[in-house]
């Protein structure tokens, strides 16, 4: 079969037998998938230090009905300064580990690529802030089909500018505040907020108040929940830096 170069995101890496690793990629050509690089921890000439997560990177590799064929790697990036700040590890962590979890193998998804790669160049760029984090998971559920509805109700349908108080249920659905009793509050400057972070294609443009932050994550976290298959190991260390 022919060797294929496409452009890819490490989102994680694993040890396999001696000297062999298994590297889940996401291919902007392909999609998600896992490969197997033969040799790769003691081939610095076909690998380098390509094999990192958050790397970006231009793949050789050979799509089979299993595992692919990785036979070499050309380093775009390594993120440097997310590997030299824990808190910017732990988020450049949870991104990719949301991704994987969240998408299907073998499904390309353009979109999606460009959001991770934007939000790790913004990670590599600039300083970590839980309001780019809130950018990225509303965006991501939104590209996946998974976003809760930010302008209706989602017992009664009413427009929830037009209702006295919004609440978040424990999927993250918004009820208002007839439907929504028990639930947090969320208020009004929260949801226009993620309105606001889907429609401008930017990190680091909206920026959310504590309190809009606390709120956007009752939102967002059980709405990724809701759809991955375990939860997220990456979100105990986020706890334990501080993220």
């Amino acid at each position: 079969m022919e060797i294929s170069r496409c452009e890819a995101l490490v989102l994680g890496v694993m040890d396999y037998r001696e000297a062999d690793r298994i590297v889940t990629l996401f291919t902007l050509e392909h999609g998600k998938l896992k490969g197997v690089a033969r040799g790769a921890k003691r081939s610095i000439r076909r690998f380098g230090g390509a094999l990192e997560p958050f790397a970006r990177l231009t793949a050789h590799l050979v799509p089979t009905g299993g595992l692919a064929r990785l036979d070499g790697a050309d380093v775009v990036t390594i993120h440097p300064r997310i590997r030299a700040d824990l808190l910017k590890i732990g988020y450049a962590g949870y991104a990719c580990e949301a991704v994987d979890l969240l998408l299907p193998e073998g499904l390309p998804n353009p979109r999606l690529f460009r959001l991770l790669a934007s939000y790790l160049e913004r990670l590599d760029a600039a300083p970590p802030v839980l309001s780019d984090r809130r950018f990225f998971e509303i965006n991501l559920l939104n590209i996946l089909g998974y976003r809760p509805n930010l302008e209706e109700c989602a017992s009664c349908g009413t427009v929830l500018s037009a209702a006295p108080g919004g609440h978040a249920g424990p999927d993250g659905a918004i009820l208002c505040g007839r439907c929504g009793r028990g639930g947090r509050p969320v208020s009004a400057g929260t949801l226009a907020r993620l309105v606001t972070a889907l429609r401008t294609g930017r990190f680091g443009v909206v920026k959310f108040t504590a309190a809009e932050l606390a709120e956007a994550g009752c939102i967002v976290d059980p709405a990724i929940a809701l759809h991955v298959s375990r939860p997220l190991k990456s979100l105990d260390f986020l706890r334990e830096v501080g993220g």
